[in-house]
């Protein structure tokens, strides 16, 4: 006999047998008991995960001649033998709506569906696979059936993309009963993968059950194939060696020497590190796609050393929190969104050239700057943090902060004289001084109501002025133009004499047409400036070390 692959050996008979699509499954087995079977349902969900497979159920238990009382098919009669392998049956009729998708192709079901069942005690079931597919004059000509049924007739739409038909036919969503199908969890792919394996009379580990489940995508069909080519390579004895051979994924161990890498600094070693995966065989994409799932475990790890990480095996822990150490979890945030935004162009499988791609992601990840907190930068050079939400500067990654012996000569304020109070210490303003105009000027914008979108040009502006009544803020002409219609001038000129504790007038000078625009830099170096003004210390270090004010 000719062998059957797995994942129609195994395809579920039972509403029971329907792993994570309980939902569904179980409302449906109550409406064939309560005989409340709706007359049209749409299956919508990922490839795999059991939509067909329930419409076949549904067909086996209206039709079944020794249903049981919960509502579950006998699976074993010539009727239900004949759904559950799709073979031609009479009242049950399964369509490709990939290949029949024409106006011609509903008229002809339409009519077909006018012509009662072969005995009254049947239903009539047409189930339409790849709903999406059908054109939007096949949809009309479907309507009028499907929102006024002949009796004893129902219609099962499966599909994988349902906003097409919201897209191509909107009414039809009104007329149907639709049901989501969710993917299906790694453990649950793996529980059944032993269970078939077993009644099979094979083994395997239960790592690379989940290895196939994770491949599977939430899929069981494609988690059953996989298995099937799995075990055509090992036979009945499946480890997980069998397993990466056969979907080509790479070694965990090379996440680990990778990490080093980067770990290390050891910009040169990326390039024969991407030449030993191309020697042994290795796809880039697969490489790649596991390089995510490791900087994603890795950050977990940084975040929470005891969290139980299923895809992440005991025997690495220990290399990934030794190799962890030395980034921050920020860090590894920024190597995620360095990698995960290669996936979202696609280039890696168009480009031509993948190794290049895939080398300067590497190097990019292995030049990356490290983040410092901006108080310990502060501390560092001897002074105290500043107050409000915390801050990041990026450091390069050379490059040492200062002991705070290096900043000890740093003047400290005279202190009070013993018959004056001490006076609680300004949170924005440098200690011993007057608020200078930047400072001043961040109060007065915060103490006004400014209308949204203006305050992050006015925050960005340059205001001059310092010893002077009046007060010019530079802004480009759109922006002076926002300002003189919003009509908030002498809230924010009041606003700001009282930062200053003298009466300020404001005057707006437009910036000529060749000058820089305010962009997401330029709001940056403004933001800089500001806490530059809140805390002078940390000029010194902007200095010294070249630093700039992430997001």
């Amino acid at each position: 006999m000719s062998h059957q692959a797995l994942a129609r050996k195994y395809r579920p008979r039972r509403f029971s047998e329907v792993a994570t699509q309980e939902h569904v499954s179980e409302t449906l087995r109550r409406a064939v008991v309560g005989d409340r079977v709706a007359h049209a349902y749409l299956f919508c969900g990922p490839r795999g995960v059991g939509k067909t497979t329930l419409a076949r159920v549904l067909a086996m238990a209206l039709n079944c001649p020794n249903r049981g009382e919960d509502g579950e098919p006998c699976g074993t009669c010539s009727s239900c033998e004949k759904i559950w392998s799709g073979k031609t049956d009479f009242d049950v009729v399964e369509i490709d709506a990939a290949s029949n998708r024409g106006v011609d192709d509903a008229r002809a079901l339409r009519d077909r569906a006018m012509y009662a069942p072969s005995d009254e005690r049947r239903y009539k079931i047409y189930i339409v696979d790849e709903a999406h597919m059908l054109t939007r004059e096949a949809w009309n000509a479907l309507l009028k059936i499907l929102e006024e049924p002949p009796p004893r007739v129902i219609f099962c739409f499966a599909t994988t993309e349902p906003q097409k038909i919201q897209q191509a036919a909107a009414p039809i969503l009104s007329r149907c009963q639709r049901f989501d199908f969710r993917r299906i969890g790694v453990s649950d792919i793996a529980e059944r993968l032993a269970e078939v394996l077993g009644r099979e009379g094979a083994s395997a580990p239960e790592e690379a059950l989940r290895v196939l489940g994770r491949k599977a995508d939430g899929g069981m069909r494609d988690a059953l194939s996989l298995l099937d080519q799995v075990m055509a390579l090992g036979g009945e004895e499946i480890t997980l060696e069998s397993v990466r051979r056969v979907l080509g994924l790479v070694e965990d161990e090379r996440y680990v020497e990778l990490l080093g890498i980067l770990a290390e600094g050891r910009h040169g070693d990326v390039f024969p590190f991407v030449q030993e995966l191309l020697d042994e065989g290795y796809d880039l994409s697969e490489f790649y796609h596991g390089l995510v799932d490791a900087l994603r475990a890795l950050l977990r790890l940084r975040l929470d050393p005891d969290a139980a990480i299923p895809e992440l095996a005991d025997h690495l822990r220990a290399g990934y929190l030794e190799r962890g150490e030395v980034f921050a979890p920020a860090d590894i945030v920024r190597m995620l969104s360095l990698a995960t935004e290669l996936e979202s162009t696609g280039s890696l499988r168009r480009s031509a050239h993948p190794r290049l791609l895939l080398e300067m992601l590497l190097l990019r990840l292995s030049y990356l700057d490290r983040t410092v907190e901006l108080e310990e930068l502060i501390r560092g050079l001897g002074g105290a943090p500043a107050g409000g939400p915390e801050r990041r500067v990026s450091e390069p990654a050379d490059a040492r902060v200062p002991k705070p012996a290096a900043a000890a000569e740093a003047p400290a304020p005279d202190p009070p004289e013993d018959d004056v109070p001490a006076a609680a210490p300004d949170p924005v303003a440098p200690l011993g001084s007057a608020p200078t105009l930047a400072v001043a000027w961040v109060r007065a914008l915060d103490e006004t109501e400014v209308p949204t979108g203006l305050g992050t040009f006015l925050r960005a502006a340059e205001v001059e002025g310092e010893d002077g009544e009046r007060i010019e803020v530079t802004l480009d002409a759109a922006a002076a133009e926002r300002f003189e219609a919003a009509d908030v001038g002498g809230e924010l000129a009041a606003a700001l004499g009282r930062a200053l504790g003298r009466d300020v007038t404001l005057a707006v000078r437009v910036r000529e047409p060749d000058g820089a625009r305010v962009t997401q830099e330029t709001v940056k170096e403004g933001r800089l400036r500001e806490y530059i003004a809140e805390e002078p210390l940390l000029e010194h270090a902007v200095l010294e070390l070249d630093l700039e004010l992430l997001d």
